[in-house]
């Protein structure tokens, strides 16, 4: 702002009279040339409503300072346009005369020399009296008016206050000047608290979008703040929630308090939540809130589901089905029927039991069922019972609570069924399970729920059941070593797969699929079998099932060569192929070739190479050298472009 001297001395009056004459203003003018219409005034006003808003109060008071001595207040925007006028009645009417008036612009270019128009162009608190006007017709008057400035300093508007010409006063611009100060003030605090609105609503809206509950507390228990999850996942409403203590909503607040203040960690640990329809498991996180001294404060809870965080980590731990019905081979009339018949009992709650020899592809037919399911999107949970130590499948299957035994991790360990919740779990094996492991398994069945090893709480589960077995289940419950109420429980829904010597038609497809698929695998010729060897295949038994006869086709891939006599397991060469003096049976051969790949791979980066080869450059250098390997064209070589093996022979 200009030192009050300057206004005083009143040296902007004449710059302003100069700039009038260079724009050919006419001093006989009575009205402002630019008047807005009834439309376009309706617009500007809605533009400037928070100035207006703003200054309203402070015009009001400013007014009743002189109210009765024929004064009235102006209020413009940045151009110079009328945005408000309050005043004394009578003088109001003789302004009113002069288009005074809402929308009517004061600016020096439309009506001269004026407070308004000449403190807009002088950017400074001005006074103009009596023939100091430009314009004849205002010398009636005199104005006083400061310019209104927003946070950053720009002129957003003037505050006027008009007089007859004999009331004039200095103290009346230090009225203006103090009040124009005050509305600048106004705007500069609405502006924080918008900025500080803004900044809630967008902390809000972030945490709102996190896909977990988050609460704030103090160190009572007293909650502070909760997102919108919370909600929904307890089912309480948010006035609801904000008037209940910590320990009202989940158990171990304690533990959580005191780890927290003893500047340990509280990280994904399961808690049992007392919403408002039933007991809910969560697991929770806890972060401290401290002041500068580091004092905790307040105490921030993340709850998350335990099924999503489950579920993200069955896909990094691949617990996921990856078998469907249309990658099984076979069209054996009874083999079909088998298809159509799991398909049909895909989406039942039922328990499934799979009976059949091993080898027959009972996982293969499971994780079909459950990708065929509704369940499809959930985790696939596989089980060999006969796999796990007698010891331990209890814990295995149902977890453990933190201290349950020697060796028991931190924070317990979900069981099978608790990580299969919401999908399928895959009890393969079953005959294996110990007799004494069995009515716990029941117990899932019938009731839903699993119990942790060292504790009494009883955790729901949505879990559908398939077991498998090659054993004959009804011989196994005569012996006395499978309970005959699980034994119902479990086979419900029969499924039973026929060896692979009871539907020979489908070996040659099975033959050839492996063939493909080993082939690309080990990036090798697929190996042209003969009729009638084929048929010497069709003809055996296949004790190992389809299992064996994967096993056969990859090793007739790998040494492109046929055993004799599968039943005597004579796995030698036929005599015409000569296989001592074939060079890529030789191993060096197989060396060559994968250091050719290698190279190939990182486009003959020989550091890359020899470390990916687990071997240093100087051996990796020999080696090259030892089989006259040339790396010109490896820079731009890809290693789609050659086979692995592009001198192998086919037998």
């Amino acid at each position: 702002m200009k030192p009050i001297q300057a206004i005083m001395e009143k040296k902007y009056i004449p710059r302003s009279h100069a700039r009038c004459r260079e724009m050919g203003i006419d001093t006989a003018r009575v009205f402002s040339s630019l008047i807005l219409s009834d439309d376009a005034l309706r617009r500007k006003l809605e533009e400037k409503r928070d100035l207006m808003v703003a200054a309203e109060p402070f015009m009001n008071q400013l007014y009743n300072f002189v109210k009765g001595s024929n004064f009235f207040s102006i209020l413009t925007d940045e151009e110079g346009c009328i945005l408000s006028v309050i005043g004394d009645e009578d003088i109001l009417s003789q302004a009113f005369n002069l288009k005074m008036v809402p929308g009517s612009y004061m600016d020096e270019s439309h009506i001269g020399t004026n407070a308004m128009g000449t403190a807009l162009a002088e950017e400074m608190p001005v006074q103009v009296s009596g023939d100091e006007h430009f314009i004849k017709a205002y010398h009636r008057w005199t104005c006083s008016a400061s310019p209104i400035r927003n946070p950053e300093g720009k002129i957003i508007g003037i505050l006027d206050l008009t007089g007859y010409s004999e009331l004039v006063h200095s103290h009346t611009l230090g009225m203006v000047v103090a009040a124009a100060n005050a509305i600048e003030k106004m705007l500069e605090v609405k502006s924080y608290t918008d900025k500080l609105v803004l900044a809630k609503q967008h902390i809000e809206t972030i945490i709102d979008s996190i896909p977990t509950g988050i609460l704030t507390c103090d160190l009572y228990g007293t909650i502070q703040s909760a997102n919108k999850h919370i909600t929904e996942m307890f089912g309480f409403k948010e006035n609801e929630i904000l008037q209940m203590k910590t320990w009202e909503i989940f158990e171990g607040w304690n533990h959580v308090k005191t780890t927290l203040a003893a500047k340990g960690s509280f990280m994904d640990e399961d808690v049992y939540v007392s919403a408002r329809k039933n007991k809910l498991q969560f697991s929770l996180s806890a972060y401290p809130f401290t002041d500068k001294e580091e004092n905790l404060k307040e105490i921030i809870c993340v709850f998350k589901e335990v099924k999503k965080g489950r579920k993200l980590a069955n896909r990094i731990m691949e617990r996921h089905a990856i078998y469907t019905f249309d990658k099984i081979i076979g069209k054996n009339d009874r083999f079909l029927q088998n298809i159509d018949y799991a398909k049909k009992i895909a989406d039942s709650k039922s328990t499934i039991l799979i009976l059949g020899e091993s080898g027959t592809g009972k996982e293969v037919f499971a994780q079909s069922i459950h990708n065929h399911s509704i369940r499809k999107e959930e985790a696939f949970v596989a089980v060999n019972c006969g796999a796990i130590p007698r010891n331990l499948i209890e814990s295995e299957l149902f977890g453990y609570e933190e201290g349950a035994f020697t060796g028991a991790r931190r924070g317990g360990n979900p069981g099978k069924f608790e990580m299969a919740d919401g999908g399928t779990i895959f009890l393969d094996e079953i005959g294996e399970m110990p007799v004494e492991m069995q009515p716990n398994l029941l117990r899932v069945i019938e009731e839903g729920i699993v119990s942790r090893i060292g504790s009494t709480r009883q955790i729901p589960v949505n879990v559908r059941i398939i077991a498998a077995t090659n054993k004959d289940l009804r011989k196994e419950v005569e012996l006395g070593n499978f309970r005959k109420d699980l034994y119902y429980r479990l086979n419900v829904l029969p499924l039973y797969l026929c060896p692979l010597r009871e539907r020979k038609e489908d070996i040659p497809l099975l033959i050839d699929y492996f063939m493909d698929t080993i082939a690309k695998r080990l990036n090798k010729r697929k190996v042209n079998i003969s009729f009638e060897y084929m048929e010497h295949l069709i003809q055996y038994d296949w004790p190992g099932n389809i299992r064996e006869l994967e096993n056969i086709v990859e090793l007739i891939v790998n040494t492109e060569s046929l055993p004799l006599d599968l039943n005597k397991k004579n796995l030698g060469i036929q005599p015409n192929s000569e296989p001592l003096k074939d060079p890529c049976l030789k191993l060096e051969h197989l060396e060559h070739q994968h250091i050719v790949y290698v190279l190939k791979k990182f486009k003959g980066n020989i550091s890359l190479a020899a470390e990916a080869l687990d071997i240093g450059r100087n051996t990796l250098y020999r080696k090259i050298e030892k089989y006259n390997i040339d790396c010109s064209n490896f820079e731009h070589c890809s290693i789609s472009e050659q086979a692995y093996f592009p001198h192998a022979v086919l037998f």
